[in-house]
């Protein structure tokens, strides 16, 4: 006797959508979802997807409706509940631009709770677009199964973070200067924490010196190679999830 196949299949496409989601709600689609389901896809009226919202989970969902530049989407069911995220912040300096959504999307795909800009002496980027950011950021969770998205924190400089550090979290700060045991420092510390990583051209003296003398702050090396900016956000939020977050089965 064959197998019977897993429904919904994994092969449906998913899309976040930004409105609190629920068993028989009817769900506008923007023009550019619409766009993708319609005519990218070619799927119609009874055809399903999978939608979630951050909030409460997954849905299956069923095209109600397809408009010239719209689409109506009827939930039918609920699929899981929102997944559990580790409480992990990522404190970083924005790089240029490909490489700065390459980090979102990748702090994303890790499960990271929240992404903090931090706005440093050699920090060369003055700004960042949420915009841009936060879809990067939808569009590596709908690739990756994921349910939950990170935080995304408007961009503050390395000295109003210090000053509102809360004391109860870690500050993991990747110290080129010559930090401890990432690995010792994990398995000395739990908790809620934050990871700090700097710009291209390295903290100065005294921001080194000023993320040292907060009492949270935890120095830690990354290895004995020199890293990217990019490379060491990536390194070090894995190396926390293998040792502190959700990995342990890995």
């Amino acid at each position: 006797m064959p197998a019977t196949p897993a429904w919904p299949p994994r092969s449906l496409p998913r899309l976040f959508v930004d409105a609190e989601l629920s068993a028989e709600a009817e769900i506008a689609l923007d023009a550019a979802q619409a766009n993708y389901l319609i005519r990218v896809l070619r799927l119609g009226p009874g055809d399903q997807a999978k939608l979630f919202d951050d909030r409460s989970g997954e849905w299956l969902a069923e095209i109600a409706h397809v408009g010239k530049r719209d689409a109506v989407l009827r939930v039918v069911g609920h699929l899981r509940e929102r997944e559990a995220v580790p409480d992990l912040w990522l404190c970083a300096a924005p790089i240029k631009r490909a490489r700065w959504d390459w980090v979102a999307e990748k702090a994303t795909e890790l499960g990271v709770a929240r992404l903090i800009p931090v706005r440093t002496a050699r920090t060369v980027v003055d700004r960042v677009k949420d915009d841009r950011l936060r879809a990067h950021m939808i569009e590596a969770a709908e690739q990756c199964e994921r349910t939950a998205l990170p935080e995304l924190a408007a961009m503050t400089s390395l000295d109003a973070l210090l000053a509102d550090w809360p004391e109860t979290r870690h500050l993991f700060f990747a110290d080129e200067r010559g930090g401890g045991s990432f690995r010792k420092a994990l398995a000395a510390h739990d908790g809620r924490a934050a990871i700090l990583i700097g710009p291209e051209g390295g903290f100065t003296d005294a921001e080194n010196a000023a993320i040292r003398a907060l009492p949270a702050s935890v120095p830690v090396s990354l290895g004995p190679r020199i890293l990217r900016a990019d490379t060491a956000a990536v390194a070090a939020v894995a190396l926390w999830m293998a040792g502190r977050g959700d990995w342990s089965g890995a």
